[in-house]
């Protein structure tokens, strides 16, 4: 095998032939093994974000690894037309662990967004979407026309049609329900707007107003689903249940797949040819899933995971250039003071010098707060590892 490329040859050759989709960051990884990145240069990066949310089971993870080597060996594609052992499996573990029903796979968290949208829209033909402030549902344009950013839409206008967006409170949600609504589409937590968690009342609210008008409450489960917030799914917390949810990122730990979720009184609502994706269901990712689904039903896991976001909670919380943190289990912010903020120019700033610097990585997703996502399997040591080389970040001139 060749040696690998350094960072300029790989600036390199990406500033000729790649287009300008990502503001990459001045680091080049080579491989990665638990909570650690090992760079080209020689460097190991403590992973505080799981590739956004997707490795949460840490990097090279033993039974994920060995169950993608044995399908590697037996199976990689061969289409929806035909019964598949792992989609099938994949599909009975999805609907007995949330809401019951059906699931179509998919390949994103955008398209499985698509395809809920799909869903209300043949449930309640031509009703409307009702999304909130500051929510993300993907690029896609049915998911992007659900996503109220100004900076990401505007690009891309005119977008779809029959999409609403409200402020996350009972009243507004409330207001914005009526017979013409297909669907409330809503995370319980929005990951990439600063990880702001939407009161229950609100779930609450979106809840009883779709029960009262026929419409379908989505919970988008991207982000914050598979363990992430300490539950299996965020929205159980809350004591609503949704009529569908979508899943990807953290489902097979780095292979590309989503789904959709629904209850029982939607199975038969999408009928063949409504939707469709070639890969959708590959049984290479559906073998990762279930092995994801494996090690996340092992007794007491969650309730780790709960232990280990108190952990980091409270180390965030003693650093004193963070004013609070918010979020759930492993799904944090901390938000930095005006002091910080104006020290460090930004919290992406920040961001970049952490992981230049101090070998840690977090991100900015708002100008002053730092997103943590660790793995779920992250032990107290390299928490404490982790909150360190934040405070030395922080308190860096």
């Amino acid at each position: 095998m060749s040696d690998p490329l350094t960072l300029a040859q790989l600036e390199d050759i990406e500033s000729r032939h790649v287009l300008r989709n990502y503001a990459r960051l001045p680091v080049a990884v080579e491989s990665g093994a638990d909570v650690w990145l090992h760079t080209v240069d020689g460097r190991r990066v403590l992973d505080l974000l799981c590739g956004l949310g997707v490795t949460s089971l840490g990097h090279a993870h033993p039974a994920i690894t060995m169950a993608i080597q044995e399908q590697a060996g037996k199976l990689l594609h061969t289409s929806n037309l035909v019964h598949l052992q792992g989609p099938t499996r994949l599909a009975e573990r999805l609907s007995k662990s949330s809401l019951g029903g059906g699931v179509l796979f998919q390949n994103s968290g955008a398209e499985a967004n698509e395809a809920a949208i799909k869903l209300a829209r043949r449930h309640k033909r031509g009703g409307e979407i009702v999304s909130l402030f500051n929510g993300f549902h993907g690029r896609t344009y049915g998911a992007l026309s659900a996503t109220p950013q100004e900076a990401k839409q505007e690009p891309f206008a005119p977008l779809v049609a029959g999409f609403r967006a409200v402020p996350p409170t009972p009243d507004a949600v409330r207001d914005a329900v009526g017979d013409g609504t297909a669907a409330v589409l809503l995370e319980t937590i929005q990951g990439e707007s600063g990880v702001l968690p939407i009161p229950v009342e609100v779930l609450q609210a979106a809840r009883e107003a779709c029960d009262a008008h026929g419409a379908l409450l989505i919970v988008d489960e991207v982000q914050s689903g598979m363990g992430r917030t300490g539950d299996l799914w965020s929205y159980e917390a809350s004591g609503v249940v949704p009529d569908a949810i979508t899943v990807a990122k953290a489902l097979a730990n780095g292979l590309p797949i989503g789904a959709l979720v629904t209850a029982p009184h939607l199975y038969d609502v999408l009928q063949p040819g409504d939707h469709g994706s070639t890969f959708a269901g590959n049984p290479l990712a559906c073998a990762a899933a279930l092995a994801v689904f494996d090690v996340m039903e092992r007794p007491g896991f969650l309730e780790r995971v709960n232990e280990a976001g108190a952990r980091l909670r409270a180390g965030l919380e003693a650093l004193p250039d963070v004013a609070n943190v918010r979020g759930r289990g492993l799904m944090l912010a901390a938000e930095l003071t005006p002091d910080a903020v104006g020290r460090h120019g930004s919290a992406g700033e920040l961001a970049l010098r952490l992981i230049t610097d101090h070998d840690v990585w977090v991100n900015g997703p708002t100008p002053s707060a730092l997103r943590l996502l660790p793995p779920l399997t992250i032990r107290d040591e390299q928490i404490d590892e982790g909150v360190a080389r934040l405070a030395a970040g922080l308190a860096a001139r």
